[in-house]
């Protein structure tokens, strides 16, 4: 392409180019609801599920079949209906970021959706537009602000030959230039596309399989014993069938995929009335585990906007005569310098002296000017362009001071005939924002390590971690691509996208469960990375898209809600979960036991399926339960979770075992009748575990949810009706019922009394 084909292109050659070279956009990856379903069917758990309902179908048990089919449609649409949801919220983020350009197609000039750009065209860059690919500069000089890009706090010039990269906001100036990239070819682009690349694993999802796996293990190796037993005894193969299915029904997590999304899906609604929005329902799980997080500083720890820190006069000029000098050589709406410059200025009431002639900030002299009516010359700018040789240990003093406060130095100068004289210098910076120490001092109290990850210069980052509370040394760019372990560093100074990405999966290595706050579009890949990505309120969209959370509303507080919502909604899945082991132990060896015992099988494939919706109801309730938020990152400690559960497990099949013995010895029941005295025990039995595990301290301590207290009642209201009516299973006299249940609350007592003893022994171990 020619780059002084001032006409720019002809519609024709832009409609063939872009069709060879796509359009000016990030290639949109989501993925179909049919393939999104499919991926929902396409896993662990529910092969289980497919499996067992086919054994059903072969069988002939169509209602089963259709029962278990429900529930496996049913957590897959859940999911489905949730992540919707959140990509729906994302999207509409993205439309309020839609770019235009002015571009020169046939001789005119016209503005057009960016994404029309193609290789080639001609485009005006004027003050306050965003760069919408990037553009080789064929004419004029600009200021543009790259900090969604590049993390750089000010401004950076850009003239005649340079590249200004699409994303960046033109501050001052005004120029014109050729298209070089577009889409994914871009600087912007090419960040976006590490994007997809980026994953981090849900340690929720490990916890889960690790759980399942070995739950799977176990009852497996008892099932097989059962088969064995009952070939042993004589049982013929029409006999053998229903125990493997009511054995394989025992051991599946049948709610085990609904209850986990549901957890999240409440606790991000609940999130979203505190101004977060998840994106991603793992992000909310995460949140709990987190346990160090990597802020960038532009924009997330700082207000990413200038402000005067300092002003220094020498001999007789004070700070508002320094302070004047400055204004007279700004001008109002022109960069963010010089308006920061004139906002201070009317703010202390200084008198600014008129200027006869105006010369605006050249990056290539360094330096803006003002000729007052006198003939005396006031100039703004870089120090080195201003005064030449040393200076003299009193300025050089007031220099030092404020680059060591992490400000960008001015020099204000005053000619007159021949004499320059040095009035005074100005630091300006981007200061923290308000809350962004308390912020700070907050993650410290709840266990999570903050450190700050920022491709600002690193004395600019060491000066804002300092005053934020961000604690340990300084990494440079240089020393980072020689790094193989993070260590104890504080600040990732001068770091390019890439590098955050991979600093991310450093700490990772680790050991860490890592979190990542960012706005910028150089932050997106490390958002996605991390395993909890936030971006703040004033992130681009690729940043946005690839974060878990996004902060709907100024400010960082959302951060510390969405970790405390966390916290509270993995107790929740822990109770579950644990009470998911509990249930499983019990069951699975209940049936072998069973079977030695009275050499059938206690319970059908039909109760087993009533027995697993009924506790499915409360479990799943246990999802609307209150909890308190741990004071420190919690972690999925699967063999303590497998250890307790066995345990408790234990202990309630041994209560069932000794009510089938009452059964058997005492009351003397038929089968029929022990199979609804077995149904109905154990399903009193998960009850009574739910509400022990549920609470750490004693079982009265805590009341529960609405919720979770009405599926109780529900539960065993309905378990009771259909046991004493002989509902789908063999009618259990009323004083037998009344005997169960107060052996139920007795068993809840004695299994609380074991919670506080196998804690006791945690504690010394």
């Amino acid at each position: 392409m020619s780059e002084n084909a001032d006409q720019g292109l002809s519609a024709a050659e832009a409609a063939k180019l872009l069709q060879q070279f796509g359009p000016n956009a990030v290639a949109d990856t989501s993925e179909s609801w049919l393939h999104a379903l499919a991926a929902k069917l396409w896993a662990p758990l529910p092969w289980m599920l497919e499996a067992t309902i086919l054994l059903e179908l072969f069988l002939g048990h169509g209602p089963q079949a259709l029962i278990i089919s429900v529930l496996l449609i049913f957590n897959a649409v859940l999911g489905m209906t949730q992540e919707a949801r959140a990509k729906d919220a994302v999207a509409a983020l993205r439309q309020t970021l839609a770019v235009m350009a002015s571009v020169r197609r046939d001789g005119q000039w016209s503005r057009i959706d960016a994404a029309g750009l193609v290789p080639g065209d001609l485009v005006k860059l004027a003050l306050g537009a965003v760069v919408p690919a990037d553009i080789k500069l064929a004419a004029g000089s600009v200021l543009a602000d790259q900090s969604m890009l590049t993390g750089e706090s000010l401004p950076v010039e850009r003239k005649r030959g340079d590249l200004a990269y699409a994303g960046a906001m033109i501050r001052q100036g005004e120029a014109t230039g050729i298209v070089v990239a577009t889409g994914a070819r871009t600087y912007f682009g090419k960040t976006a596309s590490l994007v997809q690349e980026a994953h981090g694993v849900s340690g929720e999802q490990r916890a889960v399989l690790a759980v399942v796996r070995d739950l799977a293990l176990v009852n497996g190796a008892v099932v097989l014993a059962m088969l064995a037993y009952a070939h042993a005894i004589g049982r013929t193969f029409d006999e053998t069938v229903p125990l493997l299915l009511t054995a394989l029904l025992a051991s599946i997590p049948v709610a085990l995929p609904s209850t986990f999304t549901l957890a999240a899906a409440l606790s991000a609604r609940r999130l979203v009335r505190g101004a977060v929005l998840p994106t991603r329902l793992a992000a909310i799980n995460e949140a709990a585990t987190m346990s160090l997080l990597c802020t960038d500083k532009t924009g997330t720890l700082t207000q990413n906007a200038l402000s005067i820190q300092g002003i220094t006069g020498f001999g007789s000029a004070d700070e508002n005569a320094v302070l004047a000098a400055a204004a007279a050589a700004s001008s109002e709406g022109g960069d963010p310098v010089d308006q920061v410059i004139m906002d201070a200025a009317r703010a202390r009431g200084v008198a600014v002296p008129a200027a006869a002639s105006f010369e605006p900030f050249d990056p290539a002299r360094k330096y803006a000017e003002a000729r007052l009516a006198g003939g005396a010359l006031l100039r703004k700018g870089a120090l080195g362009a201003l005064v030449s040789g040393a200076l003299p240990a009193d300025q050089e003093a007031a220099r030092k001071h404020l680059t060591e406060a992490g400000c960008r130095v001015l020099a204000v100068t005053r000619t007159t005939g021949a004499t320059t004289v040095l009035l005074g210098l100005l630091g300006l910076a981007d200061p923290p924002r308000a809350d962004a120490a308390n912020l700070i001092t907050a993650l410290h109290a709840l266990g999570v390590r903050v450190v700050m990850v920022t491709g600002d210069a690193p004395e600019t980052a060491a000066v804002i971690a300092k005053a934020v509370g961000i604690t340990g040394d300084v990494c440079d760019s240089a020393a980072l691509k020689k790094l193989d372990a993070p260590g104890d560093y504080g600040v990732f100074a001068g770091v390019f996208p890439e590098q955050k990405f991979h600093l991310v999966k450093l700490f990772q290595r680790d050991g860490h469960v890592v979190g990542m706050c960012g706005d910028g579009t150089n932050d997106a890949p490390a958002l996605r990375q991390a395993q909890m990505g936030i971006a703040v309120a004033t992130a681009t969209d690729v940043a946005k898209a690839a974060a878990g959370l996004v902060l709907t509303s100024p400010g960082l507080a959302g951060i510390l809600d969405a970790i405390r919502e966390g916290r509270a909604a993995f107790q929740r899945i822990r109770t579950y979960t644990l009470s998911m082991v509990v249930r499983k132990i019990a069951f699975v060896l209940y049936l072998a036991l069973g079977l030695v015992i009275t050499g059938h099988a206690v319970l059908t494939p039909l109760l087993m399926v009533l027995l697993l919706i009924v506790n499915d109801f409360l479990t799943m309730a246990i999802t609307t339960d209150r909890a308190l938020p741990s004071s420190h990152p919690r972690h999925w400690r699967i063999g303590r979770i497998i250890g307790k559960g066995g345990i408790y497990g234990l202990a309630t099949l041994g209560y069932a075992m000794l009510m089938l013995q009452a059964g058997r010895d005492i009351w003397h029941l038929p089968l029929a009748q022990l199979r609804t005295l077995s149904f109905l025990t154990l399903m009193l039995a998960i009850q009574a575990s739910v509400y022990v595990i549920r609470e750490e301290r004693w079982v009265w301590s805590s009341a529960p949810s609405l919720w979770l207290a009405s599926a109780t009642a529900a539960m065993v209201a309905f378990s009771l009706l259909v046991a004493g009516f002989g509902v789908l299973m063999a009618p259990l006299g009323w004083s037998i019922l009344g005997v169960i249940i107060g052996s139920a609350l007795l068993f809840t007592l004695l299994l609380d009394l074991l919670k506080h003893i196998v804690a006791q022994v945690e504690r010394h171990i």
